[in-house]
């Protein structure tokens, strides 16, 4: 599959780059953080939260350490 995003190299990305590279729904992918299948994110003020890039790789490319 081609993604036309490329994941920064670390840092935070914000929910809207993770769906481009992992292809389900906002509710889905919400689902999947509280049964545990994606990570959690960090809440950078009242109404928004980021991602760790480091966690995102972790599910695209699961033997990157």
């Amino acid at each position: 599959m081609h993604n036309e995003y490329q994941l920064p190299r670390d840092g935070l990305i914000r929910l809207k780059e993770v769906l481009k590279l992992i292809p389900v729904c906002r509710a889905t992918w919400y689902k999947g953080i509280k049964s545990g299948i994606y990570p959690k994110p960090v809440k950078l003020g009242k109404r928004t939260a980021a991602y760790h890039v480091r966690d995102i790789r972790k599910l695209i490319e699961p033997n990157t350490e």
